[in-house]
């Protein structure tokens, strides 16, 4: 009975870690398996709600903005080739709802100035508090930067994809890649340099 109850937890332990990859959760979700699609979303929402952050700052976007990442996700799932990682290929779908949340934002503000209502500022306005926040500081120098220097930086510094991965995410040849993160990195490094002492 014993040794018959080892060999369950065993099995039971077997399946846990043969569902620790990300290949194997999807290819499990393929089979049927919904609860496969949950574990795959909680070992990759706070990555995704990250990347949110970091392009757009700490506002009320970011649950509406992950809750569309994953619905797409879910229904473009079964189509996943495994030609790429898991990851660069979520990434894709991230930066794409980013970049459509910006255009409908712009969008937005275009007609409240035709209507006369007041909408509140894309990107939030510098933190001025006592309390020197270095997190924010370094957001709020990196929402300063144009789109396609912040995205490939983001990806490289914060989100650790490689230079192939990048590439393969944003749809730009490896060599350019690398060039805008230097700039962007070039660019960050001044727009912080009047907080080199608190930084450092």
């Amino acid at each position: 009975m014993k040794d018959k109850e080892n060999n369950e937890v065993m099995q039971q332990a077997g399946n846990i870690f043969s569902l620790q990859d990300d290949f194997s959760l999807i290819k499990a979700f393929k089979e049927g398996d919904e609860a496969a699609f949950k574990d795959l979303v909680m070992r990759h929402k706070e990555k995704v709600r990250n990347l949110i952050y970091l392009n757009l700052g700490n506002t009320s976007a970011i649950d509406d903005i992950s809750q569309d990442v994953f619905v797409a996700v879910y229904r473009k799932l079964k189509q996943f080739r495994f030609q790429s990682q898991f990851t660069t290929w979520l990434y894709t779908i991230t930066m794409n709802k980013i970049r459509d949340h910006v255009r409908k934002r712009k969008i937005m503000s275009i007609f409240s100035a035709f209507s006369g209502e007041d909408n509140e500022p894309f990107l939030e306005s510098e933190n001025h508090r006592e309390d020197f926040d270095v997190n924010e500081m370094v957001r709020n120098a990196i929402s300063k930067l144009p789109p396609k220097l912040r995205e490939p930086l983001i990806l490289r510094d914060f989100e650790g994809l490689s230079y192939r991965e990048i590439s393969e995410t944003t749809g730009i040849e490896t060599g350019t890649v690398k060039s805008r993160i230097f700039r962007a990195r070039e660019a960050l490094r001044k727009l912080l340099e009047p907080w080199r002492k608190e930084l450092l």
